[in-house]
């Protein structure tokens, strides 16, 4: 089943953020738009490339009132050891849940059931708790903080532009499309 346009499931965690353990639920995701990134496991070789990556442009994200939301199948004690050990993972600024149950992975449909461990989902969620856009990579290929932005500004663009559209390498200030008959053909 797809979970575009589904509300985010119910879940209560624990995540690592700013030097002490804090709740997250679901109820976090409402309000504001939200990122929620999946990674396999802490103390591995994609993943600090990828939640580096993320943390040098979570003030962008903030600006733009997006949240993000790290998340793997280990224990927030796990990612505080992490933090403490890796000058990248040291950079991080936003909350790094510990899902050990594996309940928020399973609600996204991201959990590698045999090895207990998140496959690279990246899930944008609305103000409204509504995922919005999703993408799944296989562990072995790294995603760009600086491509989900654009996306995270897109779909804000297009959730306060009634019938406008982002076309592809869309950026803020370019041109959108209006979808019409008139259009058909002519792109």
């Amino acid at each position: 089943m797809a979970l575009i346009n589904t509300t985010v499931k119910p879940f209560k965690a624990e995540a690592f953020h700013n030097g002490a353990f804090i709740p997250v639920s679901d109820e976090n995701l409402k309000g504001k738009w939200s990122v929620v990134v999946f990674y396999p496991a802490d103390f591995t070789f994609v993943c600090p490339t990828e939640l580096g990556d993320l943390a040098d442009l979570y003030p962008e994200f903030q600006k733009i009132g997006c949240e993000v939301y790290s998340v793997s199948t280990d224990t927030k004690f796990t990612h505080k050891a992490w933090h403490d050990a890796s000058e990248t993972i040291k950079k991080i600024k936003y909350p790094m849940v510990g899902d050990p149950t594996g309940t928020i992975t399973r609600n996204f449909d991201v959990m590698i059931e045999e090895a207990g461990l998140a496959l690279r989902g990246t899930f944008i969620v609305n103000p409204d708790g509504v995922i919005k856009a999703a993408e799944i990579n296989d562990n072995s290929i790294g995603r760009d903080a600086k491509e989900l932005l654009r996306k995270v500004q897109a779909a804000q663009y297009v959730a306060s532009h009634n019938g406008e559209v982002c076309p592809a390498k869309w950026t803020p200030g370019a041109s959108t499309l209006k979808p019409s008959i008139d259009l058909v053909g002519k792109i």
